[in-house]
């Protein structure tokens, strides 16, 4: 009888125990359930679902006129969903032949068979998100949505697009280091200095993690589009920029040079309508833009300085233009240091305007020298007063430091001032050299340079930015003027009247620098390195455009600024007033109209009308079409015929962009155009077959 009851009191054990266990378990999960049940729900979401970023499409970096600089190329990546929950297979069988032979043919990029064995083994394995082609284009999309099974979208074939983009620019190098790009996070130059404006809002897209890792989107319906970013419209001036960047290639290429820039500024306004920077690769096979010296490089500016030393002079009144300065025999000595002149046989007693348009250095030196050596700090003040000690403050990051040293300071020395006095231990960048050029050109008025005018969201101004001005007058009035005649007068009978021209006038300064070549000093293992330069404006009298040329480490016997980086300014220019963009003052006031203009393209209904409210004499021997030519003859409009044949890409360059849109439009292409006027190039020639769909850009003048 005990021992049965003691199994009894056992087995009462036993079920309390397992009862207890039974209630604490029964309460850890209506408190799982109940307290911590949004918490577990959200892990596991988060183990299975996230949220990932939508990359904004930049906005566009554009020319002056609208032209692309920079924009953002929409590319596609094509994926399927092969589950068999998506599409049976009878549906997925009946067109995966199909499917493989048009995805085949439309990319190049696989044979027919690799395609469908690789569809065939990812329905194998169920795979839901399956890579098709990376790097669609937009065109090639419109064709794959076509495609058996592709055509029956997501849920009815499986068909999956994802977008992103890829910045781009239509011009390739031309004013690339300027415009800026992306590396590794880091973005230069326009790119990185208007961020906020370019980079737009990310977006958001709900994932769900596959089995393998892989992370699929849910549905479009659970996405944040992105909003794109804005447009920046620049200074920069296309023909301008081509104009400067062939002709600063072509005097680095003929002699060897390592790099060089050119930059062009509007004097009225300081805005940069060119910026070229180019630098010879490793390889010496070719120049690129690599680097903004423009912006970047501070150096001993050399004689282009010498514009800075007579300025001070004037302005306080230690010379004047007409005073005589003995240059001797082309050397002095200062300290047991000699200074020279190109010319070693010297220029004897010569007026100062004379001393500068000759760029003698004695003559320059002695001046600033014999008038401030007792008081050097006079003439640092006055080239403070200038505004060279400090930087511009450029929206473009990485602007080199001007170095203008002050009695006392590190570095100081009894050579100090007269060797600044012709541009040595002193530094500036290019740009900062052509500023002070700029304001004399302005009458004195120091304008800082200006990059970007606009800011636009789909075609609307949004800001506009003013020009600044840094100094209302940089010198006197009779200073300024001085310094001009002066500046003109070196291009009339100085160091550069090679490239004095009877079509328009000049005003500039040449400047040969030898360059440090670190502790080394002035000459390295590979002899002596030379900057030769050239900056002025044009025109003399009325000036409206600035531009300075540096050219870094000419190779061979030819190396000063009058050689080297004169003869670029001077194409830069000729260019320029070949291109009437801008007009001598004599001749502004002449009525410049010769001849009615002929076109290349366009609708002779309107030609009709246009060419009769000239009471021009008009010929249609075959003009009996739609469309057709105008050509001028003497005093007689031709109209002509043109045919365009069905399925070919018309040509429209000449057209105006009513008549081009028609045209290719009803050809079956999508039309997108930068630019005011007539069409003036077309991205896809004239006489290619027509895919329909495709886009067609189309460049205004």
């Amino acid at each position: 009888m005990e021992q049965k009851s003691d199994i009894l009191w056992r087995i009462r054990l036993i079920y309390f125990i397992m009862a207890m266990i039974a209630v604490v378990i029964t309460g850890k999960i209506l408190y799982i359930q109940l307290v911590e049940g949004e918490y577990w729900k959200k892990l596991s979401r988060s183990s299975t679902m996230r949220y990932v970023s939508i990359e904004a499409a930049r906005g566009d970096i554009c020319a002056d006129d609208g032209r692309l600089l920079a924009t953002s190329v929409p590319v596609y990546e094509l994926r399927m969903d092969l589950s068999s929950t998506v599409t049976s297979d009878q549906l997925f069988y009946n067109n995966v032949d199909s499917l493989a032979l048009r995805l085949s043919r439309l990319f190049g990029d696989r044979t027919e068979a690799r395609y469908r064995a690789g569809l065939v083994r990812a329905r194998q394995n169920q795979e839901r998100y399956y890579l098709v082609k990376r790097n669609v284009s937009w065109a090639q999309l419109q064709q794959a949505r076509q495609f058996p099974l592709f055509r029956l979208g997501r849920f009815g074939g499986g068909f999956i697009v994802n977008e992103r983009t890829r910045r781009e620019m239509p011009y390739q190098t031309m004013a690339a280091r300027t415009i800026g790009y992306e590396r590794e996070g880091i973005y230069v130059g326009l790119e990185g200095a208007y961020r906020e404006y370019l980079e737009g809002i990310q977006g958001k897209r709900l994932m769900q993690r596959l089995s393998g890792g892989t992370w699929m989107p849910i549905s479009d319906q659970n996405e944040i589009r992105p909003q794109n970013g804005k447009d920046l419209i620049t200074t920069i001036n296309v023909e301008i920029q081509d104009i400067t960047e062939k002709a600063l290639l072509k005097q680095l290429e003929r002699y060897s040079a390592s790099h060089g820039t050119a930059v062009v500024m509007e004097v009225a306004t300081g805005k940069i309508k060119a910026i070229s920077n180019l630098q010879r690769n490793s390889a010496g096979t070719r120049y690129d833009e690599t680097y903004n010296f423009a912006v970047g490089q501070s150096t001993e500016p050399g004689s282009t300085f010498k514009l800075a030393s007579v300025i001070a002079a004037l302005e306080d009144g230690v010379i004047s233009p007409d005073d005589y300065i003995d240059t001797g025999s082309g050397s002095i000595t200062y300290y047991n240091r000699t200074m020279r002149d190109v010319n070693e046989e010297g220029h004897g007693n010569i007026p100062v305007r004379e001393a500068f348009a000759l760029s003698s250095n004695v003559g320059i030196s002695q001046i600033i020298y014999h008038s401030y050596k007792d008081n050097p700090e006079r003439f640092v003040d006055q080239l403070r007063r200038l505004g060279l000690h400090e930087p511009l403050g450029l929206e473009i990051s990485g602007e080199g430091q001007p170095i203008i040293r002050e009695p006392g300071s590190q570095g100081w020395s009894n050579l100090s001032l007269p060797w600044m006095a012709i541009g040595y231990e002193v530094s500036l960048t290019p740009l900062q050299t052509l500023t002070l050029y700029n304001s004399v050109a302005n009458n004195g008025r120091m304008m800082k340079p200006m990059f970007v005018k606009e800011i636009r969201q789909a075609g609307r101004t949004l800001k506009e930015f003013s020009p600044t001005v840094m100094k209302r007058s940089i010198a006197g009035s009779q200073t300024i003027r001085h310094a001009r005649e002066m500046l003109a007068g070196a291009v009339e009978n100085g160091t550069a009247s090679n490239i004095r021209t009877e079509a328009y006038s000049i005003a500039g300064k040449t400047g040969t620098a030898q360059i440090a070549q670190t502790s080394r000093g002035y000459r390295g293992p590979s002899g002596t390195h030379y900057q030769a330069s050239f900056a002025g404006y044009f025109p003399a009298e009325n000036p409206v455009y600035s531009c300075i040329v540096m050219i870094n480490n000419p190779r061979g016997f030819i190396y000063t600024g009058s050689q080297v980086a004169a003869p670029a300014f001077r194409e830069i220019a000729d260019k320029m007033f070949a291109a009437q963009l801008f007009m001598p003052q004599e001749l502004e006031q002449e009525v410049m109209m010769t001849s009615l203009p002929g076109f290349r393209n366009g609708h002779l209904d309107d030609f009709r009308a246009i060419y009769s409210s000239f009471d021009a004499r008009i010929t249609e021997e075959t003009a009996e079409g739609k469309w057709g030519r105008a050509t001028i003859s003497a005093d007689t409009i031709r109209l002509e015929d043109r045919t365009f044949i069905e399925n070919l890409v018309p040509e429209v360059v000449g057209m105006g962009l009513k008549d081009a849109i028609y045209l290719l439009e009803n050809a079956g292409l999508r039309v997108r155009f930068t630019g005011r006027g007539v069409v003036r190039r077309q991205s896809i020639p004239p006489g290619r077959r027509i895919n329909t769909g495709n886009i067609i850009y189309l460049e205004l003048s």
